[in-house]
């Protein structure tokens, strides 16, 4: 009888081994290369935020900008009728002052739109030619003239108003500057914003038996 001849295990494939360990290699590489190149391109950005944020706290705190002052100096109302509900006449002058209080900026007034209005109801428009301001800097707008007659829509409460003011003597007429202007720090010039400054004024009918002078108003100035 001849013993049985115990079979011999295959010996485990080197070739296989090898190739999987080679495998697994690459990805965890190939891993560690991306998380690399992902974590410097998070901190570039990261830095040049920070370094954008320092700037412009460094150049906000050397200009520290403060808003334009704007006053009605004067104001002479020759003639505001209502012959109709329905027509308004008017004769009206206003000058304007507009103080830039700043040490760095200065100011482009590209665009400036002047309207009128009674009891909400807009009469008159017109435009200012537009100009540069310097820093610290006082420019007085006008006179500018308002001569005409326009279609209005009043109510019979807003007659009633109109009819006691004009006893009076005085009239409430609410002015607006819509501006398009543009700021300039030293060299560079930013772009355009759309402020507006509005006017509640109490000018003196011409003739009138009030008594009453105008009084120079502060106007509220909105960016």
């Amino acid at each position: 009888m001849f013993a049985e001849e115990n079979p011999v295990p295959a010996a485990p494939s080197r070739r296989a081994h090898y190739h999987r360990s080679r495998g697994g290699s690459g990805c965890c590489c190939l891993d560690c290369i991306c998380d690399c190149v992902l974590g410097c391109i998070l901190s570039v950005i990261c830095s040049v935020l920070v370094l954008v944020g320092l700037v412009v706290l460094v150049l906000y705190l050397i200009v520290r900008p403060h808003g334009i002052n704007f006053h009605v100096t004067s104001a002479t109302l020759a003639q505001f009728a209502l012959p109709a509900t329905t027509t308004l006449s008017y004769n009206l002058s206003l000058t304007f002052s507009a103080r830039n209080p700043n040490r760095h900026l200065g100011i482009y007034y590209d665009d400036i739109e002047v309207r009128n209005y009674f009891q909400d109801e807009i009469f008159a428009t017109t435009s200012i030619p537009g100009f540069y301001q310097g820093h610290k800097n006082t420019t007085f707008l006008g006179p500018v003239g308002f001569v005409g007659t326009n279609t209005v829509s009043l109510g019979s409460g807003d007659v009633k108003e109109f009819n006691t003011e004009r006893s009076d003597g005085v009239f409430k007429i609410s002015v607006r500057l819509n501006l398009r202007i543009r700021f300039k720090i030293w060299f560079v010039k930013t772009g355009h914003y759309k402020p507006r400054v509005d006017c509640d004024l109490k000018v003196p009918l011409e003739g009138a038996s009030s008594g009453v002078a105008f009084e120079s108003t502060k106007c509220h100035y909105h960016l």
